[in-house]
């Protein structure tokens, strides 16, 4: 591979690897190991951030993300983003649809809230642009299911403080924990991590 700028071979070099691994759900170490092999074999330098290269190829549309670490190249959906988006059409029947609310607050148009139609199963997961994948929010509720992901790690953090709590009869510690996870619960994020009182 002829080397012109290091950022435009590297994204070659992954465009390559998983174009000879077509519609397979594959895990970021396995791509790790082969890029960063074959880049230095081939130009005798260091692959300095396959992680960065492998989430903008995901962001540009030319994978899918599976779930975390794990990758997909469908040769049929490439590039394709453009059409994930809803149209004017799609969005004004999932506003009419959710009766012109947040389906998470209930709060509208009547209210004066900035609406949003955003996609359930999200566009870098291979989410379509289809009614049925589509949901009214309000731009808070819009902004919190957007950094749910984030939001993940603390709660599972909070979860063993408490545990710890519990154990070591910190009635302090304990109701400060509890205080948290009660607003995780409040606002209904991350429901799939489940705490146990």
């Amino acid at each position: 591979m002829k080397k012109r700028n290091n950022n435009l071979v590297q994204k070659d070099l992954l465009i390559e690897f998983f174009k000879k691994n077509p519609n397979r759900n594959i895990k970021h170490p396995e791509v790790v190991d082969w890029v960063v092999a074959t880049y230095k074999r081939r130009t005798g330098k260091v692959f300095r951030d396959p992680d960065r290269a492998i989430r903008q190829l995901a962001q540009s549309g030319f994978l899918i993300k599976i779930a975390k670490g794990i990758y997909k190249y469908d040769p049929d959906k490439a590039y394709k983003k453009e059409l994930e988006d809803f149209t004017a059409a799609q969005k004004e029947a999932i506003l009419k649809r959710d009766g012109y609310k947040c389906v998470i607050c209930g709060r509208g148009k009547k209210d004066g809230i900035e609406l949003h139609v955003d996609h359930i199963k999200p566009k870098d997961f291979g989410g379509e642009a289809t009614i049925e994948n589509g949901q009214t929010l309000c731009s808070q509720h819009n902004f919190i299911k957007k950094n749910l992901k984030q939001t993940e790690t603390g709660k599972k953090m909070f979860i063993r403080l408490y545990e710890l709590s519990k154990k070591e009869k910190n009635e302090e510690l304990k109701k400060f924990c509890t205080d948290v996870l009660e607003t995780y619960e409040k606002y209904n994020i991350n429901g799939h991590i489940v705490w146990k009182r």
